[in-house]
């Protein structure tokens, strides 16, 4: 199972779709949305509002006659300039091409560990643009041990956690957190799948620059290869 690539072995976890956030909503319930650079979504949106966001996608979901908007990999996005933590000095060009896939829908939405695992680590990612509180999961799989991220949750999602914490498959291990604790995004989950931490703790860029692309989608496969939403 080792020599099996890393995107083809989480693939092959599931056959069918498999929720991360509350089972109330099916399949047949999400809708994908386009939140890159050309989105027509966002073209007449007051992109440094997260209030302005958050209309704009309820209105695409009512639209749609659909309940939770999902999308973001490998996209790049315009609405990270607002954020200094994506324009430092780090990189040659800004952080702005998502490396997780992103689910929109209500705060307080209950948020699922979709596989067996551990609490490796937890913490609140403050600031603009942040991840506001975040989990990370540890999973063991044969000889693969590999990691999930959630990030823009809320503040009691991460209370009473504790390092090492055993969680089920359909636990509900969290909610999904407001616009005023999440780094001021519209509610949503972001939820990544990472194969090396790279020695990170609570927390793991999910958003990356074109000259590192390479190296964090071969680290972070397509979500949607576990999930199996469409």
């Amino acid at each position: 199972m080792p020599n099996t690539r890393f995107s083809d072995f989480i693939k092959e976890c599931f056959t069918d779709f498999t929720p991360v956030l509350d089972t109330k909503f099916k399949q047949a319930d999400y809708v994908h949305i386009d939140l890159s650079e050309v989105s027509k979504e966002l073209k007449n949106i007051k992109i440094p509002s997260s209030g302005e966001i958050k209309k704009g996608i309820e209105q695409f979901l009512s639209k749609k006659k659909a309940k939770v908007a999902f999308g973001g990999y490998n996209e790049k996005r315009n609405f990270y300039e607002r954020s200094i933590i994506f324009n430092d000095d780090k990189t040659a060009s800004p952080r702005n091409i998502h490396i997780g896939l992103d689910l929109w829908s209500e705060a307080g939405t209950a948020v699922l560990a979709p596989l067996d695992g551990t609490v490796h680590s937890f913490q609140d990612n403050e600031g603009l643009g942040n991840y506001g509180p975040t989990i990370i999961l540890e999973h063991i799989i044969g000889e693969r041990t590999f990691y999930t991220l959630y990030g823009h949750l809320t503040r009691k999602s991460i209370k009473n956690l504790c390092f090492g914490q055993i969680v089920e498959a359909g636990d509900k291990i969290a909610e999904l957190g407001s616009t005023k604790v999440n780094g001021d995004y519209a509610p949503h989950l972001h939820f990544q799948i990472i194969q090396d931490l790279q020695g990170w703790s609570g927390d793991y860029p999910g958003v990356a620059a074109k000259e590192d692309l390479d190296l964090y989608l071969k680290n972070c496969p397509d979500p949607n290869l576990l999930l199996k939403i469409h």
